[in-house]
């Protein structure tokens, strides 16, 4: 169990990974995070912020940071499509893994009915939705064209929206990157904020009609 545990310590390192993984490694995670199944886990959101700060103490370039993961962002989507298509509605049987799981799909799958196309835009700042999210969209009745053309709003309004937050935040506001850590906490909590929002919702909702 040891090295789970070190493992994820690692992944959820955002500073370290950037470090480590430079723009190869950043593409890699941001590809694998929106378009394969086993991606769920992965950070996103942290990701992209601590990135902006990277390139707002000069580390990285912000025009390649955001063209590379924009890219990542909407081949990894489409590849999540394609996973999806070709699995179709057996993709929904498939059991529970270390890195698969059915309740993250069901979840998109619910958002994806009530939100309808759009859902491939709004998801992308949603934890675990967005890994889910192109995969239901292939699975079920979306013309990739339709598809396509959520998919490259969505991972461009992502993609700059987190990581030009991190940049003009870290030139906004002196030595932040040295307090990373706390921007990462305040990012992972406010992406989960709406799953958790929801959650209550939901949970408010049974308890008033027993």
């Amino acid at each position: 169990m040891d090295w789970i545990r070190a493992f994820f310590e690692n992944v959820y390192n955002v500073e370290w990974l950037i470090r480590v993984g430079g723009p190869i490694g950043m593409f890699i995670i941001v590809y694998a995070e929106t378009g394969l199944l086993i991606g769920f886990f992965l950070p996103g959101d942290s990701l992209l912020v601590t990135a902006g700060l990277f390139a707002a103490r000069g580390d990285l370039d912000i025009v390649w940071l955001n063209l590379s993961l924009m890219v990542a962002a909407i081949v990894g989507d489409a590849t999540g499509y394609w996973i999806g298509y070709k699995a179709g509605m057996a993709i929904y049987s498939r059991p529970d893994s270390f890195f698969f799981r059915r309740k993250h799909l069901i979840a998109a799958h619910q958002f994806y009915e009530k939100h309808g196309g759009k859902t491939i835009i709004i998801a992308r700042f949603m934890p675990f939705i967005r890994t889910f999210a192109p995969v239901v969209a292939g699975a079920g009745t979306m013309s990739y064209p339709r598809f396509a053309a959520y998919n490259v709003v969505g991972g461009i309004g992502w993609v700059a929206s987190m990581t030009l937050t991190g940049y003009f935040l870290g030139q906004a506001i002196p030595d932040l990157d040295k307090n990373i850590h706390i921007v990462v906490a305040v990012v992972i909590f406010l992406s989960l904020l709406p799953g958790i929002i929801a959650y209550l919702h939901t949970r408010l909702r049974s308890r008033q009609g027993k």
